[in-house]
């Protein structure tokens, strides 16, 4: 079951609506007195629903999560559709210039700062969670993908476990390189990771710079499930196709 509703976050796009999307197991229906794990994820418009997906292909989770009857309620918030690099700036931790699409504000902190703030809250609220660490897990593609690194990292007292596929590492590598290095990350972290053969090339260098994030995740003692997706392209049918390795992974011997 999904539920939606409309929210506003005032800190990046003041009154401008967004929509939000919380898909609750069915298994609730027989016991109402059950709480669950909690995912959040990024681009919450491209997730259940193919109309209103941005390129008309959602990650099917609604029906991968109907079908396999998975203990877990994913909350999730629509992205910012402005042209002028709206997602961009609030998907991306670091300021920067990239050659193609200008200069990227970073606005990171400030998203994820309304996400464990204000929108975790909410959720913990209003729905049957089980709000602890351990059980509260981000994760992301693309631009999301980089996101749920920085903030398995960066916010690491709320987040034990992230799944970033196709990650936006090739944005501000060194910036990245110094938060991994320096971030205070507990020895329970687990992180899954992927990226498509066929999208390896979209980017210069990305297969040294994936193996030097992994590398670097490796020797901060983070529990690393790491893939390169034979085929996998930087697409939703292609993410829609690791949504059992990257589940299996966040739930892998949760207690």
């Amino acid at each position: 079951m999904i539920e939606t509703w409309n929210l506003t976050i005032p800190e990046l796009t003041g009154d401008e609506p967004r929509r939000a999307y919380v898909y609750l197991p069915d298994a609730l229906n027989q016991d109402p007195d059950a709480r669950y794990p909690v995912l959040y994820m990024f681009d919450g418009h491209n997730l259940f629903f193919d109309g209103d997906a941005t390129y008309g292909k959602s990650w099917g989770m609604l029906e991968y999560m109907d079908a396999t009857q998975t203990p877990l309620i994913i909350a999730a918030v629509e992205c910012n559709h402005d042209p002028n690099n709206g997602r961009l700036n609030e998907y991306s931790p670091f300021s920067c210039r990239d050659p193609e699409m200008g200069r990227i504000k970073g606005l990171g902190k400030v998203t994820m700062d309304w996400m464990v703030k204000t929108f975790k809250p909410e959720i913990d609220s209003n729905f049957p969670t089980l709000p602890d660490r351990s059980h509260t897990f981000i994760a992301g593609s693309s631009m999301g993908g980089l996101m749920s690194l920085y903030a398995v990292a960066k916010y690491n007292k709320y987040f034990s476990r992230c799944a970033a596929l196709s990650p936006s590492i090739w944005l501000a590598p060194d910036k990245l390189e110094k938060l991994l290095r320096t971030a205070r990350l507990r020895p329970d972290t687990v992180v899954y990771m992927d990226y498509g053969s066929r999208e390896l090339a979209n980017h210069d260098d990305m297969s040294r710079g994936f193996a030097a994030v992994a590398g670097l995740l490796l020797e901060r003692g983070v529990l690393l499930n790491c893939r390169i997706v034979p085929g996998g392209e930087h697409c939703e049918a292609s993410w829609e196709r690791q949504i059992p390795f990257f589940l299996n992974t966040l739930l892998y011997e949760l207690e």
